[in-house]
């Protein structure tokens, strides 16, 4: 094993914010080298942290094409870091055992089912410590004294079934084949060759948490295992440990998120919908394990709880996002606010506490998530994973808030073109997310398919609105798109544009349009109904036709729940006028349609839909598509991802650089960085 220290990673990361003689733009090549903190388990005691950095295989540099890898790591300061199993190890499910002596995380070892492993924190090799015969094993849970874990498993195999494929007899019947996770108790102490025993559970289970006095367990479980169902239906259930039977059920209306066990096993913390429209799991409850009732800490607040964790005294810490910005709230056992933390050019996305340690993960303008711990008031940085940033000469970032046609302030994240605003305005960039259920925070904001520092180094501006509909303004806010597909939502977006012209920000000849799902539905959108408002349009994943997105969708019940509360029948006529391929007449924006071929959120056939009828509509009008093999509601592969990226910019380049609509298209293959082989991920009409 190897010791590496960051104190000198520290020092380089602080330079970000100095101009240096050294400094240049950021480059899609960069974008594929980012690392960043995602899982974080804190010991028993408090005296270490495990973590784990997320990274894609670099194929800039040659490196062969994959997805996203965990490399587990432990902090035990801010000057020290301890890169814990070699480089291959892929894991997931980081966790300490209740001794505290042993890391312990998923991983799937060659050809074998993925287990639970664990290597001790004092050195020594990695060791099996759970598995299930014939099964993958996606979460687990230790029990208090650590004697035993429990599994939430892959369905057993169906060996006639399987016989039948090897034959040839491979017909899927849609939606009439589902096969439900098992959960097993699993031996670990002194009989580790006792056999596991499968504990049933109702529905399609998914996590386990275990009581700190092992008299209950929490299950998380949907009716079925499709992902409407786990969007809509999804509740927690209290398991009695003794019995093996459910007890009860937290019969909450909405969806839910994060829910954490109190440290007495009398109280749950859970993150919900406050009613079965709420587009998202944003309200904090506490709930009564043995009455099962529930009651909200912050409902109507105009803020979205992201994160919650028990605090080894008994209260409660909740990472909380208001609007762009973040903080970290304390409440105590009877769920009184008795702190709050702001996290100031930080922005939190996750806590974790142990001992006398509280741990968040953060981004901020300057760089993507790392490690803080809670320290002497302040979070205090302990890794710096991506010291070359300071090379970077970054455009400045901030909010803006804007007050839409109709009166309603808006607010959303700018990022200005490196140097200096030109005179009469830069080309700018509409970076509009998915949900849309989401928000976008004054953090770190470049990404494969988000332009970022990417489009600021090369003299764009780059705007990120939280429209109609978005998280973090409170619910009433984020109900306000329904009902209304394409309406005041993607009003909001354009409503921006014609603020920041005013400001002199952006060049009104020169702004573009792009985003993924709900996202490329409004970057359609902006493409034909309001074509006259965007030069360049990029859609990735998005909607076309908002009456076939019904009939292709693996989430119905989402889409007429939370998006539009009436179901297709009630208004065909409306749907197809709120959908871009009806406005394709109004299509001269240049636009570039990106999907990946496996979608099952939004299907490849809304971009075939759109691409056809502005390639025989319109053919005057500049389109592209490009489809991803592998893919599905977004990249993950290494390569596509790349080859997402340097496309984007070059569509942008191309016809909104220039303002030229009529520009002929770029070449239909992007020059890749030297040493790359190909992305081999991609094709064309």
């Amino acid at each position: 094993m190897t010791r590496r220290t960051i104190a000198t990673l520290l020092l380089a990361s602080s330079a970000l914010a100095a101009t240096s003689v050294s400094a240049r733009p950021m480059t899609a090549e960069d974008v594929a080298k980012l690392e960043n903190v995602g899982a974080i388990a804190i010991a028993p005691d408090g005296d270490r942290i495990a973590y784990t950095t997320v990274s894609l295989p670099d194929v800039t540099e040659g490196e062969e094409n994959g997805g996203p890898r965990q490399q587990l790591r432990l902090a035990y300061g801010p000057d020290n870091i301890r890169d814990f199993l070699p480089d291959d190890v892929n894991v997931g499910g980081v966790a300490f055992s209740p001794d505290g002596r042993w890391v312990t995380f998923l991983w799937t070892k060659g050809d074998e089912d993925r287990a639970v492993w664990g290597i001790p924190v004092d050195g020594g090799a990695q060791q099996k410590l759970a598995t299930i015969e014939g099964a993958a094993v996606r979460s687990y849970a230790w029990s208090p004294d650590g004697q035993s874990m429990h599994l939430v498993a892959d369905p057993a195999a169906d060996k006639a079934r399987d016989g039948q494929s090897k034959a040839g007899f491979n017909a899927i019947v849609y939606e009439e084949e589902a096969r439900f996770n098992r959960l097993f108790r699993v031996a670990i102490g002194e009989t580790p060759d006792e056999e596991p025993r499968e504990i049933t559970v109702p529905g399609f289970v998914s996590d386990i948490k275990i009581a700190p006095d092992a008299r209950f367990a929490i299950i998380e479980s949907a009716p079925t295992p499709t992902v409407d169902d786990s969007y809509t239906s999804k509740r927690v259930h209290i398991l009695d440990l003794a019995s093996g039977r459910v007890s009860s059920v937290v019969e909450t209306p909405g969806k839910i998120g994060d829910v954490e066990i109190s440290p007495d096993g009398s109280q749950l913390s859970l993150i919900a919908g406050v009613d079965m429209h709420d587009p998202a799991a944003t309200t904090l409850y506490l709930v009564d394990v043995a009455t099962a009732q529930f009651r909200p800490l912050n409902e109507g607040a105009p803020e979205a709880a992201v994160d919650a964790e028990w605090l080894p005294d008994g209260r409660l810490a909740a990472v909380i996002h208001k609007g762009a910005q973040s903080m970290l709230r304390i409440y105590d056992a009877g769920g009184s606010v008795v702190a709050e933390h702001d996290g100031e050019e930080l922005i939190l996305t996750a806590v974790e506490a142990a001992g006398n340690r509280v741990a968040v993960a953060a981004n901020s303008p300057a760089h993507p998530n790392e490690l803080f711990v809670w320290q002497g008031n302040a979070f205090e940085r302990w890794t710096a994973h991506n010291p070359w940033l300071s090379e970077i000469d970054m455009g400045e970032q901030r909010t803006v808030t804007y007050t839409a046609r109709d009166g309603q302030a808006i607010e959303g994240v700018l990022i200005e073109p490196v140097g200096r605003i030109p005179r009469g305005g830069a080309p700018l960039i509409m970076n509009v997310h998915g949900g849309p259920e989401a928000h976008e925070s004054n953090g770190w904001q470049t990404a494969y398919s988000k332009p970022g520092q990417v489009a600021a180094g090369q003299g764009y501006a780059v705007f990120l609105p939280n429209y109609r509909g978005s998280t973090g303004y409170g619910v009433a806010f984020a109900k306000q798109h329904q009902g209304d597909y394409a309406g005041k939502e993607f009003d909001d977006i354009v409503d921006a544009k014609r603020h920041l012209v005013a400001e002199g920000i952006a060049d009104a000849d020169r702004v573009g349009i792009t985003g993924g799902s709900y996202g490329g539905f409004a970057s359609a959108w902006g493409a034909t109904f309001y074509s006259p408002e965007y030069a360049a349009a990029v859609m990735f994943v998005g909607i076309a036709n908002n009456i076939s997105k019904f009939g292709t969708t693996d989430i119905p019940n989402e889409m007429y729940l939370v998006h539009e509360r009436k179901w297709p029948w009630e208004e065909w006529d409306e749907l197809l006028e709120r959908s871009p391929i009806f406005h394709v007449d109004k299509a001269e924006t240049p636009i570039l349609i990106m999907h990946g071929e496996e979608d099952t959120r939004v299907s490849p056939t809304q971009s075939y839909e759109l691409y056809r009828n502005i390639k025989t509509r319109k053919p005057e009008t500049p389109v592209r598509l490009v489809l991803y093999p592998g893919e599905g509601h977004g990249n993950s592969q290494a390569a596509s991802r790349y080859d997402y990226n340097l496309r984007m910019m070059t569509w942008f380049d191309t016809y909104l650089k220039t303002g030229d609509r009529k520009a002929p298209m770029p070449d239909p293959r992007p020059e890749l960085a030297d040493g790359t082989v190909g992305t081999g991920s991609s094709a064309e009409d």
